[in-house]
């Protein structure tokens, strides 16, 4: 099985001055997967129009780097699935992080409940490191499918700015893609037990038909979201500018699908 991983990156750097690619390369190759499996990760890395890779990051060998047409999260995702003729998908946002075991148990959870994608919740985090809480909303970072159902959805819209994952996914319910949401062992999966985590109600609610709650067996979720100051949420949080441009794109996700797909 071949898997194709793309990061799209803005080539920034935290506090320490450690670029936010370097996390997300060292987690794609710490993935833990079964020898027997035969499975072979290749990384291909969106990056802006005329950007280059700095002299201090040490590419993988299994690593390209792709420039993309316009400066936007949805062109680098697409240029960097360009060459995408594997078996599987995988989405990795440079400033995330996968535990070990994400693509294993991804993978075995596609291939044991017949499904097309599947995405996680994430742990939140600070950046520090410190705990934050837990963010139930399928984010990239999440995203593993096979390739029928890239090709059957297609690429992102680059014509939105924030919201281009919940337009992909509206795209995908109506194909009919079958899809899970996985959970952290302890996550409620039960209706009447979702007040304590609304937005797993808000998530059976909005991403279509096909789509159900899947609890793996860690104890925590099996990605890593880091929260800070310079993500597209943190503009939509506190740029009046940023928020118009976000409800504008909600106004169409309503047109379109009639709801805010998840």
């Amino acid at each position: 099985m071949r898997v194709l991983v793309l990061v799209p990156t803005r080539l920034k750097r935290n506090s320490a001055q450690r670029l936010l690619l370097e996390g997300a390369l060292q987690s794609i190759a710490a993935q833990q997967l079964p020898a027997e499996l035969k499975i072979r990760v290749e990384v291909s890395i969106g990056v802006d129009p005329g950007a280059t890779l700095p002299g201090d990051l040490l590419l993988p060998s299994n690593a390209t780097a792709v420039e993309a047409a316009s400066a936007s999260q949805a062109c680098a995702l697409n240029a960097a699935a360009a060459r995408f003729d594997h078996d599987v998908l995988a989405i990795l946002e440079d400033d995330d992080q996968w535990l070990p075991n994400f693509l294993h148990v991804s993978l075995v959870a596609m291939e044991r409940h017949g499904l097309d994608f599947v995405s996680s919740t994430q742990l939140q985090v600070d950046a520090a490191g410190r705990t934050l809480g837990i963010n139930d909303f399928p984010i990239p970072s999440g995203w593993v499918m096979r390739r029928a159902a890239w090709e059957a959805v297609g690429p992102f819209d680059a014509s939105y700015r924030f919201h281009l994952d919940n337009e992909w996914l509206g795209r995908l319910a109506l194909r009919g893609g079958r899809r899970a949401h996985l959970l952290e062992s302890t996550a409620p999966v039960d209706l009447e037990w979702m007040d304590v985590r609304p937005c797993l109600r808000r998530f059976m609610r909005c991403a279509g038909p096909n789509a159900g709650l899947l609890r793996h067996g860690n104890p925590v979720p099996l990605v890593i979201r880091v929260v800070h100051g310079g993500s597209g949420m943190a503009m939509l949080r506190n740029d009046p500018d940023a928020q118009m441009v976000g409800q504008l794109e909600y106004e169409r996700l309503l047109a379109a699908f009639g709801r805010i797909p998840w």
